[in-house]
């Protein structure tokens, strides 16, 4: 495994990191983690020189203001040793935060369900215009340096969704350690991007890049025109493979998290990792990814990578199934059989067309799309006859 150092805080962090936000779960139950296959997963990596595991307060939920089963899982995958091997990671849920004291009040609970004494790597989970301000407002950094005082937390970071001059605002208001920013060959422009991840590296942050296959959209049914494009390489590489090198390929990068879910993705990312060095991709192989990119940039329709944030819908819409079948029709040239499958997978309790313009999801989708209209053309286009 190769590691990079974590900016300055001079920790020594292995490139890829695991992320645990979408484990092996039972009967699609995203709060009913399949124990048995995750730990095997979680505890392959980390006797494989994986020392960087990624979790946060709402992940593996079943409703929204309430602590996912991701924490806890984590806590027992890390029993019999392993948290003494790995730096660990987790986010405050800043949306549930309307005080100073529910700060300290879930930065405790945090601790009891990650059943740890200190979380090394702590996190503002999403900041975004509003939610940092309010963070701002109440203190935030005063909470921050107390919580490192009182050896609750090693580090102070923040993960971020919005554009690049409110990150610059983000970084400069505060002596953060390290920061996780959303990067991949697809959004090489998009929120902080790659003037936000030079930024970071300039202010000797560390930088964790999340997203870096979107949630798999840079691997799963590829249009052929891309796989055709990774057949001209010299070297052959799956499209995992790809995208995860294109990222590693970056020096400013620290640890690349990616979201496995079976051991097969495991192993083979972390063979990918122990070749990712930095600036070991050639010219050709660049240009390469970028052909990749402009085919799947022409075809896609929504950007969403399937991360689930803007679930449960409170109207039973399957908000990202929606969207992954209405990019599919596109990327893939086959609007009549994805019509065909929308009508047969979706029942109409949750089909688009159920949507009741709540808002709910926009407020938490961290790519901010508009999903109100999006659900709307995905009616017009797969529920039309």
């Amino acid at each position: 495994m190769l590691y990079r150092k974590f900016g300055k805080t001079n920790e020594d962090v292995s490139v890829l990191g695991f992320g645990c936000m979408r484990l092996p779960v039972i009967d699609g139950d995203q709060a009913n983690i399949d124990d048995e296959k995750a730990i095997k997963m979680v505890r392959y990596a980390i006797d494989h020189g994986v020392n960087y595991i990624d979790t946060a307060y709402p992940y593996h939920g079943a409703a929204p203001g309430k602590g996912g089963e991701s924490e806890p899982f984590v806590a027992r995958a890390l029993k019999d040793g392993y948290r003494e091997k790995v730096k660990l990671a987790t986010k405050l849920p800043v949306w549930m935060v309307q005080s100073y004291d529910d700060m300290e009040r879930l930065l405790d609970e945090q601790l009891k369900r990650l059943e740890t004494d200190v979380i090394d790597f702590y996190l503002l989970h999403g900041l975004n215009k509003t939610f940092w301000h309010n963070m701002e407002k109440l203190g935030v950094g005063k909470f921050l340096d107390q919580a490192i005082k009182d050896g609750k937390i090693k580090y102070a970071g923040f993960s971020f969704h919005d554009d690049f001059d409110l990150f610059v605002e983000i970084v400069d208001a505060y002596d953060w350690d390290f920061c996780q920013i959303q990067y991949n060959y697809l959004d090489e422009n998009y929120q902080a991007g790659k003037k936000g991840l030079e930024y970071a590296a300039s202010k000797g942050m560390g930088v964790t890049i999340m997203e870096p296959i979107r949630g798999g959209g840079l691997v799963d049914k590829l249009p052929q025109e891309v796989l055709d494009v990774w057949d001209k390489a010299a070297i052959k590489r799956t499209p995992a493979q790809w995208a995860l090198r294109w990222v590693m390929n970056h020096p400013e990068v620290s640890v690349v998290l990616s979201g496995m879910n079976t051991m097969d993705q495991v192993v083979e990312n972390i063979n990918t990792a122990n070749e990712g060095a930095a600036n070991s991709l050639t010219k050709e192989e660049i240009e390469l990814v970028d052909a990749a990119k402009k085919i799947i940039k022409a075809k896609m329709k929504v950007n969403c990578t399937g991360c689930r944030y803007c679930m449960p819908c409170p109207s039973g819409v399957d908000i990202p199934g929606h969207f992954s079948l209405y990019n599919n029709a596109f990327l893939f040239d086959m609007l009549p059989r994805i019509k065909n499958q929308y009508v047969n997978m979706f029942p109409q309790v949750a089909k688009a067309s159920n949507c009741v313009e709540c808002g709910n999801c926009e407020e938490h989708c961290p790519q901010n799309i508009a999903i109100i209209q999006e659900l709307k053309n995905v009616r017009a286009v797969l529920e039309s006859e």
